[in-house]
């Protein structure tokens, strides 16, 4: 059974030879600093060595903007300073190391602001929605062991609206002006699945993916029955669109606690939810049991990798009826933190090739 193969089969439940073994999420960039001291040569792949089956590969499609804002520094102060990046969005950030950003504008405050953002920047015919060697990456794409995917952050229909209007204006705008919100969920939608036919002319697409991260420590952002109204037809729409055109796969990134938006996202033919965040309370023992058709993919508490071999042994112990079966693909429940060493993730990945029977 090739990768491809694999990833697909795990995803549907059904029979495969094993678990996949790739890592989905990468290091922040002060991981590999870290890493760098502690042996990593520098310039080198921060996983060489490891053996990780090729994941998903994401086509090289513009889904966004189109042209980009044109990124600019307004201020600069002692620490920070004031930019506007290429979804328009005015923030604050450190000038050293990372952190999350101090957001203070948006570029959507209204219909009109939306109406012209539509007519200036997301025409799906844009020339530069693909690259120059298209022919090239589809041919590659449809030879390849990879699982070829479609979309990815920031492009989903919560969460592409939250970078276009900041979280509390949305959030206020589903109550204020609803009309707005269908229309901005509806016509990114219609936008995405005209790029997305042309993509599936020439490749064949395994998975549409898209991100939210509509959730937190508390559950949703929004009640299921807002999810209902405003995305629920929308994903029926995409996930229509990936039957008819052969594509399995319909995977969704949410952070936070995502138990009330689990059964909802299933309704709308999602089949790959992740990444199962611990720390908000996720445990995919309990979802697997909740959901057996439901592919899972992390939930593995990145701060028990941090503490060690004794933990990490532990944290892969508490899982252990997910390397059983189908559908469940091992990964860490978001990005690798730097408090955890070079030496600590190589053993956790040793001991999880143990779990998912990868010869070495």
């Amino acid at each position: 059974m090739n990768n491809r193969e694999r990833i697909i089969n795990t995803v549907l439940d059904r029979e495969v030879d094993r678990l996949p073994f790739f890592c989905h999420f990468g290091p922040w960039r002060e991981t590999l600093v870290r890493w760098e001291k502690e042996g990593l040569g520098k310039g080198t792949a921060w996983d060489d060595g490891i053996g990780f089956d090729e994941g998903f590969f994401l086509l090289p499609v513009n889904l966004g903007y189109s042209p980009d804002f044109e990124p600019s520094v307004l201020e600069e102060r002692a620490n920070t300073r004031i930019v506007v990046d290429r979804f328009g969005i005015t923030q604050e950030i450190r000038k050293e190391g990372s952190s999350i950003p101090r957001f203070i504008d948006y570029p959507v405050k209204g219909r009109q602001d939306w109406d012209r953002l539509k007519r200036e920047r997301l025409n799906p015919l844009s020339p530069d929605r693909f690259p120059e060697n298209w022919a090239e990456v589809a041919g590659q794409c449809n030879e390849g062991n990879h699982a070829i995917q479609l979309g990815c952050y920031p492009y989903g229909l919560f969460g592409t609206l939250r970078d276009m209007m900041g979280v509390e204006h949305l959030l206020v705008s589903f109550y204020d002006d609803p009309g707005l919100i269908h229309d901005m969920m509806d016509s990114l939608t219609d936008f995405w699945l005209n790029i997305y036919d042309r993509v599936c002319r020439d490749v064949k697409v395994d998975c549409i993916h898209m991100w939210e991260d509509m959730s937190g420590k508390n559950g949703s952002l929004i009640s299921p029955k807002m999810v209902r109204e405003f995305m629920l037809p929308n994903y029926k729409r995409i996930r229509a669109f990936a039957d008819r055109n052969g594509i399995p796969v319909f995977s969704l990134d949410t952070d936070g606690d995502c138990s009330e938006l689990v059964p909802l996202y299933m309704e709308a033919g999602i089949n790959l939810v992740f990444p199962f965040e611990v720390a908000a309370g996720c445990d995919i023992v309990s979802y697997r049991r909740k959901y057996p058709k439901l592919c899972i993919m992390g939930g593995i508490d990145k701060r028990e990798v941090s503490k060690g071999r004794e933990a990490i042994d532990y944290e892969l112990a508490r899982i252990s009826s997910m390397f059983t079966g189908n559908g469940y693909i091992a990964s860490l429940d978001h990005l690798i933190p730097p408090d955890i060493s070079r030496d600590d993730f190589l053993y956790f990945c040793k001991r999880l090739k143990e779990r998912i029977g990868v010869s070495s």
